[in-house]
């Protein structure tokens, strides 16, 4: 068995950073058949087999999404030891009362079961980030005006970010992950694919 093991660990495994793109599943096989057909990571790269996303951003969420062919790096990254951030544009001014609630815990849905999330960073982000804009316009500017605020969590509940902003008042209108680990959005435009050697320099 343990040489079994060493071989295992002796294969050449692939690493790459995407920034997915708002309207993609992080996924690579469509498995619901009641669901509308929906754009898949395939479509933005001709990625090896076994390639797996490591976590999730759902449908209406964009950003950094990282993806290996080691089940281990997929176990590192998915670990609450590390942190990933998130830009929420939400609806309205955010207030100095919602940042402390979202920083200290806040009471969710989660499949059904309450859940009061754990402690995490949360702040303004100004100026406004220079994200391009989406084709799907956010709403109508007659709506009244808006904030950005960065949420940095070690936990990833489904759609946390977008319930944890709409239990203090301020729903989420887009969503962007900008940071897992060290490693960052920066420079990665909407829909590029990078080869990376790994991930071990940015999860400390």
């Amino acid at each position: 068995m343990e040489s079994e093991h060493k071989s295992d660990r002796s294969i050449d495994h692939h690493h790459y950073a995407i920034h997915k793109p708002l309207g993609f599943l992080s996924q690579f096989v469509n498995n619901e058949r009641t669901r509308k057909s929906r754009p898949l990571l395939g479509e933005l790269h001709d990625f090896p087999d076994g390639v797996m996303a490591i976590g999730r951003l759902d449908k209406d969420s964009e950003g950094l999404l990282l993806l290996t062919t080691d089940g281990l790096v997929s176990e590192q990254v998915r670990s609450k030891s590390i942190e990933k951030e998130y830009y929420a544009q939400v609806d309205g001014l955010i207030t100095d009362s919602a940042l402390s609630l979202l920083s200290s815990g806040v009471d969710i849905r989660i499949k059904g079961e309450d859940y009061t999330t754990l402690p995490c960073q949360s702040s303004r982000v100004v100026p406004d980030p220079l994200f391009p804009a989406r084709a799907k316009k956010i709403r109508d500017d007659r709506h009244g005006p808006t904030s950005w605020v960065s949420i940095t969590l070690t936990e990833g509940k489904y759609r946390q970010v977008r319930k944890m902003t709409a239990a203090v008042g301020f729903p989420t209108l887009r969503l962007i992950r900008v940071r897992i680990g060290t490693y960052t959005l920066d420079g990665l435009p909407s829909g590029a694919v990078v080869e990376v050697d790994g991930f071990d320099a940015y999860l400390g």
